[in-house]
């Protein structure tokens, strides 16, 4: 086990204000393999505090020189993408193979797509008689979530520094080793002493801190609906902007006439990815009910590929649950899904194995829309398979949830998907196994979020408009 101490403030690790710690487990055999300071109101003051200072030089700076220090931070998570991947397998419980590839792969190709973007957006134009300015909002409270621990600190801090912002972020509790880690890429990139800051802690102390600290002037907050209500309430209450990025339960809807196979081996993965653990996971797949039986034994068939077990095992498909409350969480909605008579096709509430918080991957079948498991977010390794009479149907389950972040649609042909897609109450709709793309926007409807991140719409976010009248 490694002690870690101290948080990252004005460039340099500070020893932090109390004495708390916080106990990192590897979910994987539920180990201890780290602590880190757990942050107080006064390590938050001090960040901020920090964050402000540093704001005018670096709102000054010009934005194709902010832009060459965010593609000089992806050249050094891109030298160390071994290094991140083995530590995010480590706290978060994902396979390597999958840390490597998307885990840290995603936030590099992020942070390319960021600089890019920074180096040519127009923070002017021209509206009739009026010069109007794009000017960085100020400092960012970033609040980040566990699933994703590099993805979502690149996809909130490279815009925040790309529009001229300076942050202080609060990582999740279970997943600090991998802020530390990027706080350390960060000074290795050369950014100026305060643009970032890190303060690990717990959400009701140094996030609640954070929300609320009046040199805060933007919070962005990926996590929970249920937590984001609250960072919503309160950034309110400040009259601060928030963004926000919450849950989901996202339909993947396969239409008459697609491939089946295809959307089927895709729709498993996709849920499969992350053990389960992604906001945006397809765990819902709509199919017409002539063809529901074969979709059932096609996804049998491919649930039997995903073997659970070690991450750093080169076999293993599928790791653990980030920590027992998850796990024990996930269960809980598999035997809801039984006793509302759901058809268990594939897996269940034992658990494969006897140390780790891992969970069967499970597939349940003739699942209607008024069971639970049809209706909230499990986050887990689920699918659950939904039969439909006709496309109106489709589009009512489909669009029948508090949810709207993400989507999928698979059709005949690309003209039948798209208009189906259009009538689809969520951000973001994946076309025939359409593929990540860090310039497209990334955000919800409904009780998804509000705001939206990646590429130039990410970037907007954190911008404030001023027009001068001539």
């Amino acid at each position: 086990m490694k002690a870690h101490d101290g948080m990252y403030i004005g460039g340099e690790w500070r020893p932090a204000a109390g004495t708390g710690l916080i106990e990192v487990r590897n979910p994987a055999d539920e180990q201890v393999i780290a602590t880190v300071p757990a942050g107080t109101a006064e390590d938050v003051d001090a960040a901020v505090r920090a964050a402000r200072e540093a704001l005018p030089g670096w709102a000054a700076t010009p934005p194709a020189d902010r832009a060459a220090r965010i593609a000089a931070l992806r050249d050094v998570l891109l030298a160390r993408r071994a290094e991140f991947a083995a530590t995010i397998s480590a706290e978060l419980g994902a396979t390597l193979a999958f840390a490597e590839r998307v885990q840290v792969g995603a936030p590099v190709a992020v942070a390319s797509a960021i600089a890019e973007i920074a180096a040519t957006h127009p923070f002017e134009e021209k509206l009739g008689n009026s010069r109007v300015l794009l000017e960085p909002i100020g400092v960012v409270g970033a609040i980040t979530p566990w699933n994703y621990p590099l993805h979502q600190v690149v996809a909130k801090v490279a815009p925040a520094l790309a529009a001229g912002c300076t942050v202080v972020l609060k990582p999740a509790e279970d997943t600090p080793l991998t802020a530390r880690l990027f706080a350390s890429a960060v000074a290795e990139a050369g950014l100026p002493a305060g643009v970032f800051n890190l303060v690990t802690g717990t959400g009701p102390v140094a996030g609640q801190a954070l929300v609320t600290h009046p040199d805060v002037d933007l919070v962005s907050f990926t996590g929970s609906t249920a937590v984001g209500r609250q960072v919503g309430a309160a950034a309110g209450a400040a009259v601060k902007k928030v963004a926000l990025e919450l849950g989901g339960k996202s339909a993947n809807v396969i239409l008459p006439g697609a491939d089946l196979a295809k959307a089927v081996a895709v729709g498993v993965g996709h849920v499969m990815n992350n053990s389960g653990q992604s906001c945006n996971a397809l765990t819902r797949m709509l199919v017409h009910r002539d063809r529901h039986e074969e979709a059932v034994a096609l996804a049998a068939e491919a649930f039997a590929k995903y073997t659970v077990g070690d991450p750093t095992d080169p076999a293993t498909r599928l790791g653990p649950l980030v920590n027992a409350a998850q796990r024990d969480r996930v269960r809980d909605y598999i035997r809801r899904g039984i006793e509302e008579g759901a058809r268990l096709v594939v897996g269940g509430p034992e658990a494969p194995h006897e140390r780790g918080y891992f969970v069967a991957p499970t597939l349940f079948a003739d699942v209607t829309t008024d069971m639970v498991i049809a209706q909230e977010e499990i986050f887990g390794p689920v699918l659950c398979i939904l039969p439909y009479e006709d496309e109106a149907e489709a589009l009512r389950i489909a669009n029948g949830t508090v949810y709207g972040l993400g989507g999928a649609v698979w059709a005949a042909d690309e003209d039948t998907a798209v208009a189906f897609a259009r009538r689809m109450d969520t951000g973001q709709v994946d076309i025939n196994g359409g593929r990540f793309n860090p310039l497209a926007p990334f955000g919800g409807y409904k009780q998804s979020g509000v705001g939206r991140e990646l590429g130039p719409h990410g970037l907007a976010e954190y911008l404030q408009t001023k027009s001068l009248q001539f």
